[in-house]
C-alpha cells in the first residue's frame, strides 16, 4: 500500500466509513486537531523520561486515535463503535479524575496563574493543553453541526486539567520552581 493515493490533490479527504469532504470541513479540523494533540503528548513523552507521567500519557494516546476516529466517522453507529473501543465512558473519566486528584496531593495548592514554561517536559505538557484545549474548541464547534456523543468533549476539558496538572508535576519532580503571573 502506497502512503500517498493523489486522491485529496484537489482538496477533499476520505471519511472513515464512507464519504468524502473538503479538508477545510470542521469535521477534519477537529480530528485534525486531535491528531496534533496526540503528536504533541508524543512529544511530551519524549523529553526527559518521567515514568509515572509518561505511563498516564499512553493510555491517552490510544484514547486520542479512538476519539480521532469517531470524528472522522459519519455513522452513528460506527461512532459508538470507536467510543466503546476506545472505552471512553464514566469510569475513563474517572480515572483521568483520579490522575488529576493524585498530582494535586503531590503539588503546593494553587495560588495564583502559572506562566507555561519550567523544564522541556513541563513546557511541552504546557503546549500539549493549550492543543487540548483548541481541539476541545473544534469539537464543540463540530457538535453544534453533527451529534457527537458529549463525552468525547467532557474527556478532551478533564485531559486538558490533566495535562496542566502533570506540567506542574514534571516541573517539581525536576525541582524547577514554577513562575506565578
Amino acid at each position: 500500500m502506497k502512503i500517498y493515493t493523489r486522491t485529496g490533490d484537489e482538496g477533499g479527504t476520505a471519511l472513515f466509513g464512507g464519504g468524502r469532504v473538503g479538508k477545510d470541513h470542521p469535521r477534519v479540523e477537529a480530528y485534525g486537531d486531535v491528531d496534533e494533540l496526540n503528536a504533541s503528548l508524543g512529544l511530551a513523552r519524549s523529553i526527559e523520561m518521567m515514568p509515572r507521567i509518561d505511563e498516564v500519557l499512553v493510555p491517552v494516546q490510544r484514547d486520542l486515535f479512538a476519539i480521532g476516529a469517531l470524528l472522522a466517522t459519519p455513522d452513528h453507529e460506527k461512532m459508538r463503535e470507536q467510543l466503546a473501543k476506545a472505552r471512553i465512558d464514566e469510569a475513563r473519566i474517572a480515572e483521568l479524575e483520579r490522575a488529576i486528584d493524585t498530582c494535586e496531593q503531590e503539588l503546593e495548592p494553587l495560588r495564583s496563574f502559572i506562566i507555561p514554561g519550567g523544564t522541556p517536559k513541563a513546557a511541552a505538557l504546557h503546549v500539549a493543553r493549550t492543543v487540548c484545549r483548541r481541539a476541545e474548541r473544534r469539537v464543540v464547534s463540530l457538535a453544534r453541526e453533527i451529534e457527537l456523543p458529549p463525552l468525547v468533549v467532557i474527556y478532551l476539558n478533564r485531559l486538558s486539567d490533566l495535562l496542566f496538572m502533570l506540567a506542574r508535576v514534571a516541573n517539581r519532580r525536576a525541582g524547577a520552581g514554577e513562575v506565578t503571573w
